[in-house]
């Protein structure tokens, strides 16, 4: 987990129960977030993502817990700031433009207290930020997909919000539009030293974009760490298999140097977690398998997907072991073809097998 006494925190979410109706959606979520971080809430749908986000800006009573703001408590289960006194900002799934104002006054919409000059050059500086200014005087349904998003993400930061929420903001947008964007949004919230939320299902678009992750299943946080311990150090066998590639083949502890399996001894440092001879589920991830024409291990291709620079085997020894890993494109086999491989596993990451807790090595 990430250093959790590093500093002030500016938001702090402690056991968090919300939901509709009286049902509880998300339940006794917790995490922090630090000046100038991005964060992200990351899961398959209906996990409760949305559902935080909503609590945060105040559009969705508390049943329990507390959130607070720069050390203000902003919502507990029996008082709660209005969310436009919250000094929180929202960058919608779908925009919200407004369709008759033009880009600018879309902008300047937030902005109060100020003179047309002043309103002006705030809406202009905010539009040079996001590479708008040409586009001042157009209106939403002459721009793109990503313009729209700039807009939208110009508008919420013109109030200058303590923090920034963003609801699957690029979900709309192609893949290839979707990445651009989310590197270019995340550098603008950098160069401004804005805190943020990202709300997503896409584990590239979190990882790229933000400095801590929260993965949900169920209501709860299973995890909640930078991107390299999520897919090196997955908390449980959820994390584990929904962060990254990979698949899960039966090993047994043979004590502190490893775990023994089809695919030889896998060694680890924390491989002493369990007795010798536990039943263990090991992870194993596409990059954890290297050619090597001198081995003895010779998996057969079961099926292979071309990327270009590289290309995705799924190998089987076994009935019960099956694989998957990502060679250079130049290297070129067939399926039915054997291959020699080995493994250079770096993380040492298993489960126990049922029946029994899922408890980490």
């Amino acid at each position: 987990m990430t250093d959790l006494a590093r500093r002030d925190w500016l938001l702090e979410v402690d056991n968090l129960w919300c939901g509709y109706n009286g049902t509880p959606v998300v339940r006794g979520a917790g995490f922090s977030l630090g000046d100038g971080d991005i964060g992200c809430l990351l899961g398959p749908s209906g996990c409760g993502k949305s559902t935080i986000l909503r609590a945060l800006a105040g559009f969705l009573p508390l049943q329990d817990g507390q959130i607070r703001l720069r050390n203000q408590v902003i919502s507990d289960p029996v008082r709660s700031v209005p969310p436009e006194h919250r000094r929180i900002g929202m960058v919608f799934q779908d925009y919200a433009l407004f369709p008759h104002l033009s880009v600018a006054d879309n902008v300047a919409f937030g902005l109060k207290g100020l003179s047309r000059r002043e309103r002006r050059e705030k809406v202009m500086e905010l539009l040079n930020l996001v590479h708008l200014q040409d586009l001042a005087d157009q209106f939403p349904h002459e721009l793109s997909g990503g313009q729209q998003q700039r807009v939208a993400l110009a508008r919420a930061l013109a109030p200058e919000p303590t923090l920034l929420l963003l609801d699957e903001p690029f979900s709309s947008l192609d893949a290839d539009l979707r990445r651009r964007l989310s590197l270019d949004v995340r550098d603008i919230l950098k160069s401004l030293g804005m805190s943020a939320l990202l709300v997503t299902h896409d584990q590239q678009e979190a990882f790229a974009m933000c400095d801590e992750v929260a993965v949900l299943y169920d209501g709860q946080i299973q995890q909640w760490d930078v991107p390299y311990n999520l897919y090196h150090e997955p908390a449980n066998r959820f994390v584990a298999g929904f962060v990254g590639q990979g698949g899960f083949i039966p090993g047994t502890v043979a004590g502190p140097e490893g775990i023994d399996s089809e695919l030889g001894r896998i060694r680890g440092s924390r491989a002493d977690h369990w007795p010798a001879g536990t039943l263990v589920d090991v992870l194993i991830r596409p990059d954890d398998i290297v050619h090597d024409p001198e081995s003895d291990l010779m998996p057969r291709v079961v099926e292979k997907t071309f990327a270009g620079t590289s290309t995705l085997y799924r190998f089987r020894l076994s009935p019960d072991t099956e694989f998957e890993a990502l060679f250079r494109s130049h290297l070129d086999f067939q399926p039915g073809e054997r291959v020699p491989v080995r493994v250079e596993a770096d993380h040492l990451i298993a489960f126990r097998r049922a029946p029994g807790p899922d408890v980490p090595v």
